[in-house]
Order: C-alpha cells, then structure tokens, then sequence
C-alpha cells in the first residue's frame, strides 16, 4: 500500500506551524502515518483535526476504543490551543544536538515518501550538507553480519576504505561485526560514514561503539526514525533496513547466514530494482550461507573493493570542499588548479545547486551569515541578531542544508 499523497506533499517546504502540527500529532499514542493520512484526509489539515470533536474523530476518522480514549486524553494534556504560548512551541521544536527532518522539508529524501511505511520524521546529528546527495540517492549502503569470518571483516574495511578514497558516503547500521567494520574503514580514509541507527540518537548500540559512534556523528551523519526516549525494540533494527536502501543507489552483502537482516535489505534492493553485490566466501561457512546463496539467485560477485568501486565511478563527494578528506579533494583537482574566488564550490541541495556565482541571499540569509563570520555559537548568533533561540535554530539549520554553512559539536557554525 503506498501513502497517501496528502500526507506526504511532493510541491513547497512546509511552514512552521505545519511542521509543529505535524510533530505535535506524532507524539501521540498510537498515531501512525496510516492514521495521519485519515486525520489529514478526514479534515484537511491537522489544525483542524485537532479542533475535532471524539465523535467527528469516530465517524471521518475511523478512530475508536482505547485509541479515542488515548487521543482525548493527549489533546487534552496540550489544550485546545497548544501554541498559544511561545515557550512550548519553542519546546516542541527543540533541536539541541540532535535535529529533526521532516516530510515536508526541501532535504526530505524522495525515496522514503515511497516506502510501503514511511518514518513520520527522522532525528540526525552530524553534517547536514549531507543531505544532499543522500536525498538524490548518492551513496552506497553496505550490509552483513553480527559475527562475520576474519575474511569478512577484512573485505568490509577495504570496501570502506575503497568508496572513501572514490568520493561515496558510506550508508550501514554501526552495528556489531560487518557494519562497525565498513565505517571503520570509511573513517580511516577520510571518508563520510552515514549510520541508520535502530536505536534513538542517545543510545549507544552496541556500547563499546560509543567512540564509533561519536566519530561517525562528527564525520558523516547519525539517522534514527526514533525520537528521544524510546524503547530499544529488536524489531527496530530490522525496520531500518528499508530506510539504508532508499538512501542508496547500490548496495552490498559482504557476508551473513541464512538468517539475516542484510537479506531483508538485498530483498528490498531487489525490489527497487537497484544493483546487489555479494562477497563471495568459503562454502562450508554458515555466517556466509546467506550471502553465498544471493550470488546463486543473481546477486553481481565483488572480488576486489578497488576495482569494484573503479567500475562504480566517482562518488559526490569527491572534491568537495568540507565534506571529503582534503588529501581526496585534492586528488579530483586537474594538476595546478586551485580553489579560487571565481571557484565553483559543489554544494548541491535538493532545491539545485549553490555556488559563490549563485543568485544572492535573501536579505535576512545575507544577515544570518554575517552574523556568524568564520565562525560562531548559536547564543552568540542569538545576541548578534536579536533572536530567540528556536528562530535562529531554524535559520541556521536552513543555511546548513543549502550547503552555506557546515555545523559543529556544541551548537556552533562555521561557512561552509
């Protein structure tokens, strides 16, 4: 069943109060993006939805029981007018380290609106310019097993390490065995790691990852469908499958058994219709029988991680100053060329491209930019323009995404 198109609007970013309707209706008890899509079908904004009576919401929305009870019982908790006041508007939209995507925002991959189950949001800590290329599908999602061979362990940090040198964002799940192994090696490299986590961004999976885990936030990006607070649930980390392979434009199996999460990411690459490799190993090896048995279904055999990434071709990151390894960019420069002021920077956004010979910022943009030089605080930002905390927050993340400023640990901007 795909989503419905209301609940996921294809034209124009969404305005602040939908954005806060739309997180405000997500933190209610069994409210998922089907029942969304009734509320937003039913009445034709959440706005509305929330003015609606319990019998309005029984008879166009189909809700009843112990949801209605739930429902009723969270509006009231807000209140009839739950933005009324400035400080719990500015509560709910919080970003503190970790920031928030949602549907209606430019970034929003297309690919996830076209899940079977869309994530109502997804929380992220890390580089927004990221975005990006991950919304365009430019980045390639490597997967196996918990308890990989000796074999595998050393064919994942190669391969992390031969698409980190190529310029490609390295898409996995910072679990145990396979995935640590492949970010391993993408940071080695220089590289840009992107974790989709099966945990909230808080919690740390397995433990001793927290040192991983931190270097791939700083590095590349940390993605979670789940917000702050939230239970550790095992069916969580199999349902993150589906959000790896819509980043992707290629995925690989380096080695798992039969019974294996990374089948159901091969399953779903092979349901989008997108290449699959396998590492080939050792037949009598059961944390390999799985990935074995894709390669006797169709699944591409990938012997060698160089030369495989030289067939794959350049990745987006390549030369781009800020996100890549300097040393990488400098590679992709033809001999002698420099990045000048005429220079084109390659800062692509899903609304098109950026460059310094880009059409000037709007005047509050310009202001914004201004505000924070070579570098500044959000509360230096907030003093410098006279702003709350929960506007400057939105602009700033605004800038990031567009590629003109890149975030840093502790609140703190730098241009891009």
């Amino acid at each position: 069943m795909l989503p419905s198109p209301v609940l996921f609007p294809p034209q124009g970013p969404w305005s602040q109060a939908q954005r806060l309707w739309w997180l405000l209706w997500c933190g209610c008890p069994g409210i998922g993006w089907q029942r969304l899509a009734r509320l937003l079908t039913a009445f034709g904004g959440l706005d509305q939805a929330w003015q609606a009576s319990n019998d309005a919401l029984a008879q166009r929305a189909g809700f009843r029981g112990r949801l209605l009870e739930q429902v009723g019982a969270y509006r009231q908790r807000w209140g009839v007018d739950p933005f009324s006041q400035a400080a719990i508007a500015d509560r709910l939209a919080a970003r503190g380290p970790h920031r928030r995507l949602l549907p209606g925002d430019p970034a929003w991959p297309g690919a996830l609106t076209r899940l079977a189950r869309p994530p109502l949001q997804l929380h992220w800590q890390g580089q927004g310019q990221l975005w990006a290329p991950l919304r365009q599908r430019r980045a390639v999602a490597v997967v196996g097993t918990r308890r990989p061979s000796r074999h595998g362990l050393a064919m994942a940090r190669a391969l992390g390490v031969a698409l980190a040198e190529a310029g490609w964002p390295v898409v996995s799940g910072l679990a145990e065995g396979i995935d640590g192994a492949v970010h391993q090696g993408c940071l080695a490299a220089g590289g840009v790691p992107v974790a989709v986590l099966g945990t909230p961004l808080e919690r740390i999976y397995p433990r001793h990852h927290h040192s991983l885990q931190a270097q791939v936030a700083q590095a590349g990006l940390l993605i979670s469908e789940h917000p702050p607070g939230t239970p550790v649930h095992p069916g969580h980390f199999a349902s993150r499958n589906r959000l790896q392979v819509a980043l992707a434009q290629a995925v690989v199996v380096v080695e798992c058994p039969e019974q294996s999460g990374a089948l159901h990411s091969a399953s779903l690459a092979w349901d989008q219709g997108l290449p699959l490799w396998a590492v080939p190993a050792d037949a009598g090896k059961l944390s390999a029988a799985g990935s074995n048995r894709l390669l006797a279904c169709g699944a591409s055999v990938l012997l060698d991680p160089e030369d495989w990434v030289r067939q794959l071709g350049p990745g987006p990151l390549l030369g781009r100053p800020g996100l890549a390894n300097p040393a990488l960019a400098a590679r992709s420069q033809p001999p002698g060329a420099e990045l000048g002021p005429g220079a084109q920077v390659a800062c692509t956004h899903g609304l098109g491209a950026t460059a310094l010979g880009a059409p000037a910022l709007a005047e509050p943009q310009r202001a914004l930019l201004a505000a924070v030089g070579a570098g500044a605080s959000l509360e230096q930002v907030c003093e410098r323009l006279d702003l709350g905390a929960a506007p400057a927050s939105r602009a700033l993340l605004e800038l990031e995404l567009t590629g003109r400023l890149r975030a840093e640990p502790g609140l703190w901007w730098r241009p891009c």
